[in-house]
């Protein structure tokens, strides 16, 4: 059987807070690090999507319903469903590393 968890792949996310979330793999790590010893992936997600806007909102209310909450997260492989979906847009891993997860504003700034 070929490794599927490849970047770019869509994911379910199973498992924590963000449980009904879809995300992308920014990076895979299939044999573990010295911190993480089990294979893991570090996903990107859309925690709150947009709501249904109509013309009769007003401009106040328009700019809250347009929001979009983004997430950073390193996931386990056993907490991440894969999907047949791949997205084919350019991942900035320069913005989002290992290294992000160790300070808060780094990770606000990733997001």
């Amino acid at each position: 059987m070929g490794k599927f968890m490849k970047p770019e792949k869509v994911m379910l996310v199973l498992a924590g807070c963000y449980s009904r979330c879809r995300a992308v793999i920014m990076k895979n790590i299939d044999n573990g690090t010295s911190d993480r010893a089990y294979s893991h992936a570090m996903v990107a997600g859309i925690d709150c999507y947009s709501q249904k806007v109509t013309a009769a909102m007003g401009k106040k209310k328009i700019a809250k319903r347009s929001k979009i909450k983004s997430f950073v997260k390193v996931y386990n492989y056993n907490h991440l469903m894969p999907t047949r979906y791949s997205v084919d847009i350019p991942l900035d891993k320069i913005v989002v590393n290992k290294d992000v997860f160790r300070d808060p504003t780094l990770k606000r700034k990733a997001r």
